[in-house]
């Protein structure tokens, strides 16, 4: 039986040195592999990460052991299944600071995300009664997103502004993608209902100041919504000392499997909330002409659940905890520096986001004059090295860098310093490789 890393000691947290990230590398059965004759070098943990064995046998041992529905069936199965499904919730909840009733287990957390914009459309649809009228919106209601937002966190709320009349407002971003709260307060206002952005960008690695942000939106009466898709992975995330009112993360870029998400609500808030989907195991009565809720966080789970993914993804926090958040995010953030200072070393080369010198989390995106991304991006993988092209669901963001696609290379606890070299050296040679340096 595989075993999660040990937990690190009380005190202030010690960097993750290269004997560490080398023992924590065997935990991943992937990362051994060679590409193209090469060491695998994978630095696309910001589209999905590597899984560990203990999660890749926490998974196993349940389906082998004691899969089956939750919450029915009266059999000893079925209690198990219940169990652990419920657990995991608990263990998740745990991680991120918040009451296990205000976790909801989604398909991912661009499913989660629509579950919330969906609660704001059928509210103002009239749905949902008395409690959930603080969701209606009215024309000229604002909702509040910035231009650097994953598409996850756009489209849903295009959705609603155009079904209820609400105006859809923009935080731009400069030259390099980044936003500030000075650039925010310029946006939002009396009329603002909602405010929808990124802890941390999917493709500049910019930190938002989370707690300034809710302080503006709360003031005038808005909601928050946070995709914390690129931070819960990669650094300590407290849903209570946040503020925030919806969080949504995904399983799979944490460690964990693929066809789980997270929405994590404030209690009463979620319970106020119209239900998404609708069906079997959220309901209390049906009758032919209507149907009563039950309340969160079984409202929003419809149909049979990810059981065994929970199972996993719960195992995945246990092995986050115990090589600790602080640790990962500072070996992140070390990364990442080495990336931004490496690249933007390089003639012809422009590295979106922060400059160096300014926090980012663990990923840079960048630009090869001359080259187009997914020619870097092949390049680099025929070096072993696995990097993420194109422009990683953040069109609007793109458009106002002007360019079509950038080249993403992110890291994670397992990423190593000699990595983060290959991959220097490998974008080093991409422009003489294809002609550009003569194409001026």
């Amino acid at each position: 039986m595989t075993q999660t890393p040990q937990q690190t000691t009380a005190g202030p947290a010690r960097p993750l040195d290269d004997v560490e990230v080398e023992r924590l590398r065997a935990d991943f059965p992937i990362l051994g592999q060679q590409v193209s004759g090469e060491p695998l070098a994978y630095l696309d943990s910001g589209a999905t990460a590597q899984r560990p064995r203990s999660v890749l046998d926490a998974e196993r041992r349940f389906l082998e052991a004691d899969n089956s529905a939750v919450h029915r069936g009266a059999h000893t199965l079925a209690a198990l299944a219940t169990e652990a499904f419920e657990e995991a919730r608990e263990t998740v909840a745990r991680f991120v600071g918040a009451a296990s009733h205000e976790v909801v287990w989604t398909a991912n957390a661009t499913d989660a995300i629509n579950l919330v914009a969906h609660g704001f459309t059928a509210a103002t649809l009239g749905r949902g009664g008395e409690a959930a009228r603080r969701f209606a919106l009215r024309p000229g209601d604002e909702i509040v997103v910035t231009e650097a937002e994953h598409h996850a966190n756009l489209v849903p709320w295009q959705e609603v502004a155009a079904t209820t009349g609400a105006v859809l407002r923009v935080v731009p971003v400069d030259d390099d993608g980044v936003w500030t709260l000075d650039d925010a307060r310029g946006v939002v206002t009396e009329r603002t209902r909602v405010l929808a952005f990124a802890h941390v960008s999917n493709v500049t690695g910019l930190v938002a100041p989370v707690e300034q942000l809710v302080e503006l939106a709360h003031g005038v009466g808005a909601l928050v919504v946070l995709d914390a898709c690129q931070s819960v992975p990669h650094r300590p995330v407290d849903f209570r000392a946040l503020g925030v009112d919806f969080a949504a993360f995904s399983g799979h870029k944490m460690l964990g499997p693929t066809g789980i998400g997270v929405l994590v609500g404030r209690g009463e808030l979620l319970d106020a909330l119209p239900p998404f989907r609708t069906g079997g195991s959220m309901i209390t009565t049906v009758t032919l002409e209507s149907a009563e809720y039950l309340p969160a966080p079984q409202r929003f789970e419809a149909g049979t659940q990810p059981v065994s993914q929970a199972v996993a993804l719960a195992e995945a926090v246990r092995y986050l905890e115990a090589v600790g958040l602080e640790r990962v995010r500072d070996h992140e953030e070390a990364l990442a520096e080495q990336l931004v200072v490496g690249l933007s070393a390089l003639p012809g080369v422009r590295v979106v986001g922060p400059p160096a010198g300014v926090p980012r989390s663990g990923l840079a995106s960048f630009v090869v004059d001359g080259v187009h991304a997914h020619d870097v991006g092949q390049y680099l993988d025929a070096q072993g090295i696995a990097v993420r092209v194109g422009h990683h669901c953040a069109q609007p963001l793109h458009r106002r860098l002007g360019v079509t696609a950038t080249t993403r290379a992110s890291t994670y606890l397992y990423t190593t310093v000699a990595e983060v070299d290959r991959l220097v050296a490998g974008v080093a040679g991409v422009r003489s490789y294809f002609g550009a340096e003569d194409a001026r």
